[in-house]
């Protein structure tokens, strides 16, 4: 029998975007952010004008990261430091794998069922757009 999952839609997704540029609107920085489903893939990508080229594949990828992982990506950065017990897994998944913060998984109901990732300014302002994002799953 198949197995059934939930995940993140395309409206959720619209949702979290548009919270998050209005985060990084408030910032007054420029983001990328990326929105995945349960199964690590992209459904939404957002490039305010001006925002940082490099920061384009970083958003993406800590989306996927997050969710194939299924953790924060500022937890990776402390698990994969020299002699932690994750040290190298940046190397994995093509080198795709992003150890910083600013990805998060997205749960309901106890399973994860998506991810976002932002990139753009502080590790600490990626983290505050990517939670002003999941935040709009509650409005």
């Amino acid at each position: 029998m198949p197995r059934t999952y939930q995940t993140l839609t395309l409206d959720d997704a619209k949702r979290m975007v548009s919270a998050g540029e209005a985060k990084a609107t408030s910032l007054g920085i420029a983001y990328n952010i990326a929105v995945v489903d349960a199964g690590g893939h992209l459904i939404a990508f957002s490039r305010q004008d001006g925002a940082l080229i490099g920061s384009i594949d970083l958003a993406i990828d800590k989306a996927a990261t997050s969710r194939i992982f299924d953790t924060a990506t500022a937890d990776l950065a402390t698990l994969s430091q020299s002699g932690k017990p994750l040290f190298g897994i940046q190397e994995s998944n093509a080198g795709k794998v992003v150890i910083f913060g600013g990805g998060i998984p997205v749960f309901a109901s106890g399973s994860i069922i998506g991810a976002v990732g932002t990139s753009a300014g502080t590790v600490e302002q990626d983290i505050e757009v990517a939670m002003a994002a999941i935040a709009a799953l509650d409005q």
